[in-house]
């Protein structure tokens, strides 16, 4: 398997990335799932500051439209990443030294978890406050207060 991804069988194609989580050389590079490549280098660009992903192509694979989208995903919960390429619908093809229009960032487990806890952080408060507040009013405020009245 690794046969079909020698230097001469493949053709190069380029990604900006401002975050590409612990993408690693040699990761696969999948449509629907399918191994099609391998990333064959990842530099920084010294004014961006982001992060140039070449991706190795099988030249097999030459009916890639060129405005499909590269996207980094992670193999399981806790797995490797992989750059994804999801299919454009454009009539011309990605060929040797084209470059991704859409880029999609690594997901960070960390943000993710960040993004949950905060998330579920705020809602037991409210839920904590609103028995508290109405259980208050009921027996202190309605059921005494009319009592006194009268």
């Amino acid at each position: 398997s690794l046969a079909n991804y020698t230097e001469g069988a493949t053709y190069n194609v380029v990604g900006h990335f401002t975050n590409i989580g612990s993408l690693k050389l040699r990761a696969p590079v999948k449509i629907a799932g399918v191994r099609i490549g391998s990333v064959k280098a990842i530099t920084l660009t010294p004014d961006k500051l982001d992060a140039v992903v070449t991706l190795g192509i099988d030249k097999r694979y030459v009916q890639i439209p060129d405005d499909s989208a590269a996207a980094i995903f992670t193999s399981g919960l806790l797995g490797d990443q992989y750059v994804g390429i999801q299919p454009g619908g454009s009539p011309d093809m990605l060929k040797e030294g084209d470059q991704f229009v859409l880029t999609q960032n690594a997901m960070q487990l960390e943000e993710l978890i960040g993004k949950f806890l905060v998330g579920s952080d705020s809602p037991k408060k409210d839920a904590a406050a609103k028995p508290a507040v109405d259980g208050a009013d009921k027996p202190a405020a309605d059921k005494p207060a009319p009592q006194p009245n009268k």
